[in-house]
């Protein structure tokens, strides 16, 4: 049976690019059956990356069949797959996030996970010399996903790993970082298709704090001005959102990639107190800049507090 390989849901441009790695590994070093997939519409940078490299868009699936395998990667939170996951099959694992535990597999698996900015620098190490082999769609694919992650080796996250492997991609493949960058989140911030609905699940994850259970989005834009000038009705509709998806609220950051901060919208109490209490700020309005905030992982998620 054909092996799926996903990422998390909301797919961006490392959970769209990763699966493709791995499922090209699986099928042309390893002899393995596998395709990619994907468990939502990618974000636009995802379809910048697809476009660019020519590469296929992964089938988009809403769920998986008791016993098919899967390779699961970018995620290890049952909260972010589908909900049959775990009478799926689940051959291996490969991640750079804090293991969160609830995935139950049918036996031993590879499980491979690293405190790295992204899982296609993970991915670059585990294929190893094999790499020679792929195309250049594949090996684009990996640096866009390391300079997505990294948003060009500003966010916290970046190791020096990630940058190794950022720039010997880069020289190989003959791109200019900045510029190939710069055309890549130009990409993410045109927003202006997509619903307010739309934008608050579009690069998001669920986390709870105590009893109280966030839907933490997060948008990454060269141009915040363009996000913000919406934020009444995004302010409008977080509400809608957190009753359909089952949180009790959505927290929107608008990461500016050019400034390194990011501007937390405020629409009630409860997030003026979240602010206050995780990032150490007064709140006097519906925004709040956090000066150097710009990383979900390492900044945001682990600072909050109710």
């Amino acid at each position: 049976m054909t092996t799926l390989v996903f990422g998390h849901k909301s797919p961006d441009t490392d959970s769209t690019g990763s699966p493709i790695i791995w499922a090209w590994y699986l099928n042309e070093i390893k002899g393995e059956a596998a395709k990619p997939a994907l468990l939502g519409e990618p974000n636009t940078e995802a379809a910048f990356m697809l476009e660019h490299w020519s590469l296929d868009k992964p089938e988009i699936i809403d769920g998986v069949a008791a016993d098919q395998p899967v390779v699961i990667v970018d995620t290890n939170n049952p909260a972010e797959l589908p909900a049959g996951i775990n009478d799926a099959d689940i051959r291996a694992i490969i991640d750079h996030h804090k293991l969160v535990g609830g995935l139950e597999t049918k036996g031993p698996i590879d499980i491979r996970i690293e405190p790295l900015a992204c899982t296609a620098t993970l991915m670059y190490k585990m294929i190893g010399s094999e790499l020679g082999r792929a195309p250049d769609g594949v090996k684009g694919a990996m640096l866009s996903c390391i300079l997505s992650d990294t948003l060009e080796f500003r966010s916290p996250t970046t190791t020096d790993e990630d940058k190794a492997v950022a720039h010997a991609l880069a020289d190989e493949l003959g791109v200019d970082i900045p510029a190939f960058a710069e055309k890549m989140f130009a990409a993410k911030s045109d927003v202006s298709a997509f619903s307010d609905a739309a934008l608050l699940r579009m690069d998001s994850k669920e986390y709870g704090v105590g009893d109280t259970k966030f839907r933490v989005s997060v948008l990454e834009t060269t141009s915040p001005g363009t996000v913000l000038d919406r934020k009444e009705s995004l302010m409008d509709t977080m509400g809608p959102v957190a009753t359909e998806d089952g949180v009790d609220q959505v927290l929107l950051f608008v990461v500016d990639i050019l400034n390194e901060e990011a501007t937390l919208l405020v629409p009630n109490d409860l997030v003026k107190s979240v602010a206050e209490k995780s990032f150490g700020v007064d709140v006097s309005g519906d925004t709040v800049v956090l000066p150097g905030v710009v990383s979900r992982k390492k900044q945001i998620i682990p600072a909050l507090k109710v």
